[in-house]
């Protein structure tokens, strides 16, 4: 071969563009949300832009958004052919959000990111925010990934092999009725539909549970139904990529993942009930009663 053929050649393989093979999955998730845990928890504290996008309380900063391409870079380094449904990379409000979701449904491999977790706990220097990563196939989730990087846990699940943190594995709590139980819920930033909902949802099971928390990070909530931190988590309002990581982090730990009247998880699902399984009808009755499922 003469030297401009070698050129040619050259010229011709340098246009593929190079892809690391022999990842798998969840190391792929573990690594994106590590490096952009840990980037965001660098940039605490510098936020110098503060955009809204559905209302007022739904925050977006610079980081979200830097957050979201890194891990969006790292995951299309390793799979070039898959989908990402990112937080950020959505038009506010429900119906943009069941729309985006629709139109990736299709896809074999989705990568389905929040990058902030908890954005308005992030801005304000309030240490309960995380990354949250997960991929389903053919619209079931098979990996979970949630970092929380201001106590450096991180939560992993597979489907079928178990969930972990720290590197152990974990099983939901078990007490057996509300009045035994510690029950998260939320405040959404939506909040002519879902806020009075849910406020609706805390009234009822106040009187009825041992106590309420409201952390503010979706997915830390679900992390900890997971970790057996909290009996239930429920709230009316989220999006795919508020549930997916957590979901399967729950029902790998041996709990119970439905929607606000009992239908079981799928993608689909915006008004939530995840729980140690044993309290879990209990619960939805409650919301029922209360006509706080969302779904009446």
């Amino acid at each position: 071969m003469d030297i401009e053929s070698r050129v040619n050649a050259l010229s011709e393989k340098e246009k593929v563009p190079y892809v690391v093979t022999s990842k798998s999955y969840t190391a792929v998730a573990i690594n994106a949300a590590s490096k952009a845990g840990e980037w965001i928890k660098s940039r605490l504290g510098t936020v110098s832009e503060l955009g809204t996008k559905y209302s007022p309380q739904d925050l977006v900063t610079e980081v979200d958004k830097g957050a979201e391409q890194m891990i969006r870079r790292l995951i299309l380094t390793h799979f070039p052919d898959h989908a990402i449904l990112g937080e950020e990379g959505v038009e506010p409000g429900p119906e943009a959000s069941a729309r985006a979701l629709k139109e990736a449904a299709e896809e074999e491999y989705l990568w389905i990111v929040d990058p902030v977790d908890g954005t308005t706990n992030f801005v304000h220097g309030f240490p309960f925010y995380s990354v949250s990563i997960a991929l389903a196939h053919k619209g079931e989730v098979i990996v979970g990934v949630i970092y929380d990087p201001s106590r450096d846990e991180l939560f992993v699940a597979e489907k079928g092999k178990g969930a972990y943190v720290h590197g152990n594995r974990m099983t939901v709590s078990g007490e057996e009725t509300l009045a035994q139980s510690l029950v998260a819920v939320g405040f959404p930033a939506d909040t002519t539909f879902a806020l009075p909902l849910n406020m609706a949802a805390v009234q009822a099971l106040a009187p009825q549970v041992r106590n309420l928390r409201a952390g503010g990070s979706a997915a830390i909530h679900l992390a900890y139904v997971a970790a057996g931190r909290l009996s239930a988590y429920t709230e009316v309002g989220l999006k795919p990529w508020d549930i997916a990581a957590g979901a399967l982090l729950v029902a790998e730990s041996g709990g119970k993942v439905t929607d606000t009247k009992g239908t079981p998880y799928t993608l689909a699902v915006n008004h939530i009930v995840a729980s140690n399984g044993k309290i879990h009808d209990a619960l939805t009755e409650v919301l029922k009663e209360a006509k706080a499922t969302g779904l009446e």
